[in-house]
């Protein structure tokens, strides 16, 4: 019966990864209340809709896109950013700080430009914001069902292990009655991991049910809205070629200066 202590320690880590994780989505479920004397519902600016459509690289791209279109900022779909026009005082927050990103030499790389801005202080005013008003998922929330996600992962691939040492140190006689055994926690790992894939965790989304049924009112007619909504896939090849940094082999944007 050497096989026992390992089922036992199978089913207890199997059970804490399903426990944290159901543990924290029903967490995550509970209203986040609204900041006191917030407008029930608030008009979104499209920044506030990026970023509850697709957290902060999102805001980040539509930043991008907007002065590209605005003639402020060069995206060449060999993945570079060059500054066009530096001046104006009508700059808002996010555009400062992509510039800033972007640094005194005027060009850069678009993969080191987005997560800079990403992680800035502009995108993260936003995320406190609509946080405030209830309408974006709180982080700790989402980092406690990511955490409980990893704890599943890890329970999995233990009971996996476990199972198969098992099955190789008894007798030919036992190993079907040991494999039946770890099935109990290889079964309910495994249905917490395809309830992951499945469902995607509403609540590790961006935006909390108050902030979908915002983002469901927008209407995608504008170029921009679409991008800040459904993401980069709505942007001409170039432009996605450009947020996603591809370069040909052999060219730069700068060997053509």
């Amino acid at each position: 019966m050497i096989w026992v202590p390992l089922f036992l320690l199978a089913c207890v880590v199997a059970g804490v990864g399903c426990a944290r994780v159901c543990r924290a989505a029903l967490a995550a479920a509970l209203p986040h209340p609204a900041a006191p004397g917030s407008a029930a519902d608030p008009e979104l600016a499209l920044c506030e809709a990026a970023y509850l459509a697709g957290g902060p690289l999102r805001v980040t791209d539509l930043t991008l896109v907007s002065m590209h279109r605005g003639r402020r900022l060069l995206l060449a779909h060999t993945g570079w950013a060059t500054v066009v026009d530096a001046g104006g005082a009508d700059r808002d927050e996010l555009e400062r700080a992509v510039l800033g990103a972007i640094g005194p030499g005027g060009q850069c790389r678009v993969p080191a430009v987005r997560p800079v801005v990403a992680a800035g202080d502009a995108v993260r005013s936003i995320e406190e914001r609509l946080v405030g008003l209830g309408l974006a998922v709180p982080a700790a929330r989402r980092r406690e069902v990511a955490d409980g996600l990893r704890a599943v992962k890890a329970g999995f691939a233990l009971s996996l292990v476990l199972g198969t040492a098992a099955a190789l140190l008894v007798p030919a006689a036992e190993r079907t009655l040991v494999v039946a055994a770890f099935t109990l926690p290889l079964l309910a790992s495994g249905l917490c991991l395809l309830i992951g894939v499945v469902e995607r965790y509403p609540y590790t989304r961006w935006a909390s049910p108050a902030g979908q049924r915002l983002l469901s009112g927008l209407s995608p007619a504008d170029p921009l809205t679409a991008l800040a909504t459904r993401g980069p896939a709505v942007l001409e090849p170039e432009l996605r070629a450009a947020l996603r940094g591809q370069a040909r082999r052999g060219r730069d944007v700068r060997d053509r200066s």
